[in-house]
């Protein structure tokens, strides 16, 4: 596990007509998101890894589709500095996860289907009217990163 990350498995509510879960209660996660987006990934796509230096974001991975998360540690002074965490989320694995500024993140798509993804940060992409420089450190477009997904 990772200091500060914040994984908690959510749990379906199923009828007749299909499923409901809870993705998100600020009194459970003492987190607040100012903004969300819905994305598809299609099979074998790999979105990241990147990190954030301000903005933490409250990812939900609860289908369809499924995921391959990958997270690495590189906040200077953390209890789990340079750890690493790789796990299955999504339709098998429904779970909302905080991810921290400093923690490296990325998620390939599994499986033959494409799979959605919901994010709640916690900082406006771009800030305020889009107008600032975008909170990013993409890792992906490195050669020499050390963070890959394969």
């Amino acid at each position: 596990m990772i200091k500060d990350v914040k994984i908690r498995k959510l749990n379906r509510f199923s009828d007749d007509r299909g499923w409901l879960a809870e993705i998100y209660r600020q009194d459970e996660e003492g987190y607040q998101p100012v903004m969300g987006y819905i994305s598809v990934t299609k099979p074998g796509v790999i979105r990241g890894p990147h990190e954030h230096k301000f903005q933490a974001d409250c990812f939900v991975f609860a289908g369809p589709g499924n995921f391959e998360l990958h997270l690495w540690d590189r906040r200077e002074g953390s209890e789990t500095e340079g750890e690493y965490l790789k796990m299955e989320v999504g339709e098998n694995n429904p779970v909302t996860i905080i991810v921290p500024p400093g923690v490296v993140h990325g998620y390939k798509c599994i499986g033959e289907t494409s799979a959605y993804s919901v994010n709640l940060p916690d900082k406006l992409y771009k800030g305020e009217d889009k107008k600032e420089e975008i909170d990013e450190i993409r890792w992906e477009i490195d050669p020499e990163s050390p963070y890959k997904i394969k």
